[in-house]
C-alpha cells in the first residue's frame, strides 16, 4: 500500500513537471531526444517526460548591448577609441539557438570590425561630425550580418568618441580661440549698437530742444504781441477818454453860455497843452481876435 502511494506521488510529480507555461515576450525551444522538436510561444504546453526537454528560453524583448571602447584608425592615421551601443531583438528563436554558438560575442566582434571598416574611410574631422552617418551604416551592415542568426538590429549608436590626448588639447585650444573670437565680435557689435543708440538719443534730444526753443519763441512773440495790443488798446482808451473829457468840457462851456474871452482863454490853454512843457517858444497869431474867430468857428462846427 505505501508503495502504491509513493508511485502515485511520483507520477503526479512527473505529470506536473511536464506542464509548462510560457510567459509573455518569451519563447521556449523544445528538443526531443536531442533534436529540435518545436518552439513554444505564450501559453500552456505539455511535453513528453524523459523524451522532451526545454533546451533554451529566449527573451523576445528588445535588448541593449553596451560594448567597451574599440581602438580604430582614421583615414589620416589618427588612433581613437569608440564605444558603441547596439539595440537588437530576437525575431527567430530557433535560428538564435542554433545559428551561432555565442550570439553576443559574435555581435560584439562584428560591431568592432564593421566600425573599423567605416572609420577607416573617414578622416578625423569627418568622424567627429558624422555620427548619424556612421550609425546608419553600422545598423545596415549589422542587420544584414545578423539576419541568419535570427537577430534584428534596430539601432546602433556611437556612445563616446575618445581621440588622443594631444588632439583633445588642440581641439580645446581651437574651441577656446573660437569662443574668444565670437566674444570679441559680440562685444564689438554691442559697442556699435550702443554708439548708434547714443547718437540717436543725442539727435532726438537736439530735435526736442529745438522744438522747445521754437515753442518758447512762439510763446514769447505771442506774449509780446498781446502786450503791444493791450498797450495800444490802453492808449486808445486813454485818448478816447481825454477827447471825451474835452468834448464834455466844451459842451459844458457852451451850455454855460461862455463869451469870446473865455473861448480865447481856452484856446490859450489848448496851445499850452500842445506845447506840453516841451517847447520854450509858442507862436501865436498877431491878433488874438483871429484865435477867437477860430474858436468861434470850431464852436459853431461842433453844434
Amino acid at each position: 500500500m505505501p508503495f502504491v502511494v509513493i508511485l502515485i506521488v511520483i507520477i503526479l510529480l512527473v505529470v506536473i513537471s511536464c506542464i509548462k507555461v510560457v510567459p509573455q515576450a518569451q519563447a521556449f525551444i523544445v528538443e526531443r531526444l536531442g533534436a529540435y522538436q518545436s518552439t513554444w510561444s505564450v501559453g500552456l504546453h505539455f511535453k513528453l517526460p524523459v523524451f522532451d526537454r526545454v533546451a533554451r528560453r529566449v527573451n523576445l524583448k528588445e535588448q541593449v548591448a553596451d560594448f567597451p571602447p574599440q581602438p580604430v584608425i582614421t583615414k589620416d592615421n589618427v588612433t581613437m577609441r569608440i564605444d558603441t551601443v547596439v539595440f537588437y531583438q530576437i525575431t527567430d528563436p530557433k535560428l538564435y539557438t542554433y545559428g551561432v554558438e555565442n550570439p553576443m560575442m559574435a555581435i560584439e566582434n562584428l560591431t568592432a570590425t564593421t566600425l573599423r571598416n567605416i572609420i577607416g574611410d573617414l578622416e578625423l574631422d569627418q568622424t567627429l561630425t558624422s555620427r548619424e552617418t556612421i550609425n546608419t551604416k553600422m545598423r545596415a551592415a549589422l542587420d544584414i550580418a545578423t539576419d541568419p542568426w535570427g537577430i534584428k538590429v534596430n539601432r546602433v549608436e556611437l556612445k563616446n568618441i575618445i581621440p588622443p590626448a594631444e588632439i583633445q588639447n588642440a581641439m580645446e585650444k581651437q574651441m577656446k580661440a573660437e569662443r574668444e573670437r565670437r566674444e570679441a565680435v559680440t562685444r564689438a557689435e554691442g559697442e556699435k549698437k550702443a554708439k548708434i543708440l547714443v547718437s540717436e538719443g543725442e539727435k532726438e534730444s537736439a530735435i526736442l530742444k529745438a522744438e522747445a526753443e521754437k515753442q518758447s519763441a512762439i510763446l514769447r512773440a505771442e506774449a509780446q504781441k498781446e502786450k503791444m495790443i493791450r498797450e495800444a488798446e490802453g492808449e486808445a482808451e486813454a485818448i478816447l477818454k481825454v477827447q471825451q473829457a474835452n468834448a464834455d468840457g466844451i459842451r459844458m462851456i457852451k451850455e454855460a453860455g461862455a463869451d469870446e474871452a473865455v473861448l480865447k482863454m481856452k484856446s490859450l490853454e489848448a496851445f499850452e497843452k500842445v506845447a506840453d512843457g516841451q517847447a520854450t517858444t509858442i507862436l501865436l497869431p498877431s491878433e488874438l481876435d483871429g484865435i477867437a474867430s477860430l474858436a468861434t468857428a470850431w464852436k459853431q462846427t461842433s453844434k
